[in-house]
């Protein structure tokens, strides 16, 4: 019986650790803010970055607010932005484009097929991510705030032209 007490508690502790690497629970409670400026532009309205799509966040299964812009700069490139954005943090949580108008549950997401944008730079703020020159906005229509580790739509923004 004495010899059965280290490896109960070798057995918890390593339970407890794999359960601490996967929930990430300290994440419920600590936010990551980011405020990233806009790209730098030229004052003149025609060198101006033009807003091509928009969208607002709604929360699926995490409350989730703020607008996506995506704006094409004076040099071609196209950026997508987050203005008064706030989110759930949670572990591995990444941005992606969904080809679809509205991935407004798990399953849309997984089935259209996606773009990653990478990894969320915060869970609260304004961000900008660059996107992918031959991307096609007209295919990939809805922004995502995924949960990559759980499989989990924590909200989206569809997208529409300005």
């Amino acid at each position: 019986m004495l010899k059965r007490k280290p490896l109960i508690a070798a057995i918890v502790v390593v339970v407890g650790a794999v359960g601490w690497y996967a929930f990430r629970p300290e994440k419920l409670f600590v936010n990551e803010a980011v405020n990233e400026e806009f790209p730098a532009a030229n004052a003149n309205s025609s060198n101006a970055p033009q807003a091509i799509y928009s969208g607002s966040f709604h929360g699926v299964a995490h409350e989730t607010n703020g607008t996506a812009t995506i704006y094409r700069l004076p040099d071609g490139k196209r950026v997508l932005r987050f203005t008064n954005f706030a989110t759930s943090n949670g572990p591995d949580v990444n941005v992606y484009l969904v080809a679809a108008d509205h991935a407004n549950d798990n399953e849309t997401v997984t089935n259209a097929g996606f773009v990653s944008l990478g990894s969320i730079k915060g869970n609260v703020g304004d961000q900008n991510y660059d996107l992918p020159a031959n991307l096609d906005l007209n295919k990939y229509r809805s922004v995502v705030i995924w949960c990559k580790r759980f499989g989990v739509n924590f909200g989206t923004a569809p997208l529409t032209a300005t």
